[in-house]
């Protein structure tokens, strides 16, 4: 089976629609981060229109940092801002009559779940008491996959195109030189190696495993649409 391609998106980026034609699934954002209801509608049409799953792509509500800064809150408040955002786009996809399919995390809350189990396990909660059919897709071997096995959510585990990694298996900080790949070739290269050989290489060189159920590009990046044309057309080559 080929793994699904999926994209974040409903953030403005103006790459939406041109993104749809190479992708599985869509992660809309509910607007915490990015977005707001115009955005999810006109997004959700589109998934529509090309055959696109619909997911939910909640974050912490920081738009001014686009999700990305880390934010120190209670069990309660987190499991709460993942349902007013899964409702937010529930009635969306009910009104257009389709059934949202997965949820996946966005930014820091993102990261920092991966690496928390208390944060993975809040989540993995709120996805669980909203709807059980949920798919939840978090990073491959981190705690956001663990803990939702462990109360019986569907999980699907992630890896990333456009990103390098630690030793550790989290994603190199954005802060941090190296971060990001910005070389189409190198991005077909990395997804292949974690497709057909289970691993990816390291920023320092090392090779570590990871599990390829899905390929994450973002939607926010300069090349994204160039990067799902070449991605899908080696997904499906293999």
């Amino acid at each position: 089976m080929h793994p699904y391609i999926n994209c974040d998106m409903g953030e403005g980026t103006g790459n939406d629609e041109l993104l749809m034609p190479h992708i599985a699934w869509a992660n809309i954002a509910c607007g915490y981060h990015a977005g707001d209801v115009a955005t999810m509608q006109q997004t959700v049409q589109w998934a529509v229109q090309y055959s696109v799953a619909v997911g939910a792509h909640p974050s912490f509500p920081d738009k001014e940092n686009f999700g990305r800064s880390e934010m120190r809150l209670e069990s309660k408040e987190v499991y709460d801002l993942l349902i007013q955002q899964l409702v937010i786009i529930k009635e969306i996809t009910t009104r257009v009559g389709i059934k949202l399919n997965h949820v996946k995390p966005h930014g820091a809350l993102y990261n920092m779940s991966a690496k928390d189990a208390v944060l993975a396990a809040t989540i993995a909660r709120a996805v669980r008491d909203f709807d059980t059919s949920l798919f939840l897709i978090g990073l491959s071997g981190s705690h956001s996959i663990s803990e939702a096995k462990a109360i019986g959510i569907r999980t699907v585990s992630e890896v990333f195109a456009d990103r390098t990694y630690q030793d550790d298996g989290r994603l190199t900080p954005r802060s941090q030189p190296g971060a990001l790949i910005d070389n189409a070739g190198d991005v077909v290269k990395q997804v292949l190696q974690m497709i057909e050989k289970g691993a990816v290489t390291t920023l320092s060189g090392n090779k570590i495993t990871v599990l390829a159920e899905t390929v994450c590009i973002h939607g926010d990046g300069e090349h994204a649409v160039e990067f799902a044309k070449a991605i899908q057309k080696a997904i499906s080559n293999r």
